[in-house]
């Protein structure tokens, strides 16, 4: 070994992981398709024509849990329950905050206005990057505070004139949406190494315990059973497999801020199955978001992300 030339010094695991371009651009797309998944949801739940919000949670949220559960069956075979456990404290304490977020947002859309939802729920990003840098060190980068910034203007585009006080409650349960998607968030990316889905198991099974107490029947038509399981098993289901497998590779500001392509492909949707066209306002703020993104994404990739401590 010539003495002039040391070795390098040893790449730390984060360090490593955080300079593979190819993963940190993979998770980006995975995100933003996690995003266009669960921007069905307005349509779905419109769609339903008796059942009730407690309802509607109640078989979304058992067919959550039972499809994610045989994925991890599938991925791990005789290893599931072992995954449970590896998971640990992160995913108990995620999988209550992705519960809250899971009510929290259809009660928001049944008590106050889908503007007020949308723009509260838009504040998840700016829970979630103080939230870990406390809790991970994650630093965000100032292009990430220009495009959050930005895509709260176009949010704020999209649903002016429909932003309104007086619905307390409505816009109490929106906030706790945020603050609860931003709680998931940090704890996905707190426990990266391993396999995450048990969070979004948790959350379901306490989702339909609770939904499960307060549901005010058990009797469904077929479109509505099927449009609730629809949800459970598409629209969240296939949107959390790809969402956990992006937050390996993605801070937990961008997490959020990337999944706002719901917010942008939700009116989209609704206006190709239902004939509703979005206000100008709508598609202006829409691009507006969807511009922040794609800037935001495309100068994720175009850099390699650096260790934690500056993200």
């Amino acid at each position: 070994m010539n003495p002039h030339n040391p070795p390098p010094a040893p790449v730390s695991e984060d360090a490593a992981a955080a300079r593979s371009d190819p993963l940190y651009a993979r998770g980006i797309v995975l995100i933003m398709a996690a995003g266009g998944f669960w921007s069905l949801g307005g349509l779905l739940f419109r769609l339903v024509e008796e059942a009730t919000v407690w309802q509607v949670l109640l078989v979304r949220s058992v067919t959550l849990s039972l499809t994610l559960f045989c994925v991890m069956a599938a991925r791990h075979r005789g290893a599931v329950f072992g995954e449970f456990r590896t998971a640990g404290w992160p995913a108990v304490v995620g999988g209550c905050s992705l519960g809250i977020t899971f009510t929290g947002f259809l009660f928001s859309l049944a008590h106050t206005t889908v503007a007020n939802a949308v723009f509260i729920l838009s504040a998840a990003p700016f829970v979630a990057a103080p939230l870990a840098w406390l809790v991970l060190g994650e630093r965000v980068r100032g292009a990430t505070w220009a495009a959050m910034a930005v895509a709260v203007v176009g949010v704020g585009v999209m649903v002016a004139g429909g932003v309104r006080a007086g619905l307390v409650f409505g816009n109490l349960m929106a906030l706790m949406t945020a603050v609860g998607f931003a709680v998931f968030a940090v704890s996905l990316r707190y426990g990266r190494r391993v396999d995450m889905l048990p969070t979004v198991c948790v959350a379901g099974v306490i989702t339909a315990v609770a939904s499960g107490v307060m549901a005010e029947s058990y009797i469904y038509t077929a479109r509505d059973f099927g449009l609730s399981a629809a949800m459970g098993v598409v629209q969240i289901g296939a949107g959390m497999i790809l969402f956990t497998m992006g937050s390996r590779h993605v801070p937990a500001a961008e997490l959020t801020l990337l999944s706002l392509t719901e917010v942008v492909l939700a009116p989209i949707w609704v206006w190709l199955a239902m004939g509703e066209a979005p206000s100008v306002p709508t598609l202006v703020g829409g691009a507006i978001v969807f511009a922040a993104i794609i800037g935001r994404a495309i100068s994720g990739m175009r850099r390699t992300p650096p260790p934690l401590g500056a993200v």
